[in-house]
Parts: structure tokens; sequence; C-alpha cells
């Protein structure tokens, strides 16, 4: 049995955790979730990407449109918790530079 190739779970503070990919075959669900959360909240919306392992142009597409749709309400799009993976799809493309990304802080080694 295969496993969902995306897991989107929506919590009580406006934040969506996407788990595994996000791509052409889940993005339409990754975006009615998110839809439904800044349809039916107010602040900042967070997607936590901890558990996102990659994203393809249409999960970046995704990305894009919710950054855009959430400035014109007034509001901001926070990419919670890239893993390196997703970092650096980020920074080839350079949305990075447009998208406000908070990284997961490195440990503090002795």
């Amino acid at each position: 049995m295969l496993a969902p190739t995306h897991n989107a779970v929506r919590d009580k503070e406006n934040v969506v955790r996407l788990a595994g990919l996000l791509d052409v075959r889940s993005v339409g669900d990754v975006r009615q979730e998110i839809n439904h959360l800044i349809d039916n909240s107010e602040g900042d919306v967070i997607v936590d990407l901890e558990a996102l392992d990659a994203l393809d142009a249409t999960g970046l597409g995704l990305l894009v449109a919710t950054h855009r749709r959430t400035q014109l309400l007034g509001r901001q799009l926070v990419l919670r918790h890239p893993l390196p993976s997703v970092i650096r799809i980020l920074a080839v493309t350079r949305l990075h530079r447009i998208l406000n990304v908070e990284r997961t802080p490195l440990p503090i080694s002795a």
C-alpha cells in the first residue's frame, strides 16, 4: 500500500502542517485547506513544513499564490521549519527572498 503524497492538518492557531510531498497530485487538496484557513481565521497564516520532504513547481506556485492572497488581505504567510531539502529549493528559486521563512534554530553544541 502506498502512503499518501501529502498530509495537510490544520490546528487551532492558524497553522497548516504539511507532510510528504507537495506536488501536482496533492496541491489541490492543500490549496483547499489553506484557503479554508484564510477564509475562516484572522492574523498570520502559518504553514509548517517540518514534515514536508519535497515540493515541485506546482507546490511552489501554491506558496507564492498564498503569499499574494494573504498580502492583499493585510496578513502574512509564514513558512515554518522547512527541512534542508525544501530550503534548498526556496534558495535556488530565490523565493526565500520573497517568502517569510522561519527556520529551525540549529542546536548549540559544546
